[in-house]
């Protein structure tokens, strides 16, 4: 319960009037617990965001414990200064140096900058480039089709592995759990008739 310094303001552009009517920290801090319990956070300069969770932790009284208690962080600055000792390893930075869109990023937005995190932490890991579920690119007649290398006809055939009855069983349950929590969206489910 303080006045929001005039520079952070200028940082991230949150005022003390937009944050008014919203839930302090010891009234959402079980609800955190549970939804970053098991998880890999994965953050920028880690240690200032999971300085100010643990200050607030230790503010709720014993037992509470500190992040690391429930999930591991991964810092993305720490593996940038690995990869590129010496360079510049800020967000924008990194943006640039791997080619990741960032032209929409004018504050430092929680939202926004978690997800040219994404994309930045899949681009510098070798990771998945990309999440698109496009069917023409699938079948190598999108953007990037004359990189498809073709298959030997010749070769032997492909020994065929398939699901057993409880495998598939599973794999309908999970897709049904799925497709309640999200509302009735679950692609796979209805696009294979599950």
């Amino acid at each position: 319960d303080r006045e929001i310094d005039e520079a952070a303001v200028e940082v991230h552009g949150i005022t003390g009037a937009d944050l008014a009517d919203k839930p302090r920290f010891c009234d959402i801090a079980r609800d955190l617990i549970e939804f970053v319990r098991g998880a890999e956070l994965i953050i920028h300069n880690a240690p200032f965001d999971v300085g100010f969770l643990n200050a607030e932790l230790k503010r709720l009284g014993d037992g509470w414990g500190e992040m690391g208690d429930y999930c591991s962080v991964l810092d993305t600055l720490a593996l940038a200064r690995q990869m590129h000792p010496g360079q510049k390893n800020s967000l924008d930075a990194l943006c640039k140096r791997y080619s990741v869109d960032n032209s929409q990023r004018e504050l430092h937005g929680a939202l926004l900058d978690a997800e040219i995190l994404a994309d930045l932490y899949l681009t510098m890991t070798g990771g998945q480039a990309a999440l698109s579920l496009d069917v023409r690119a699938a079948r190598g007649t999108g953007a990037g089709a004359e990189g498809v290398r073709r298959v030997d006809p010749e070769r032997p055939r492909l020994k065929v592995v398939r699901a057993t009855d409880t495998e598939r069983a599973a794999h309908r349950a999970r897709l049904e759990a799925i497709d309640e929590s999200s509302g009735g969206q679950c692609v796979w489910r209805h696009t294979l008739g599950e």
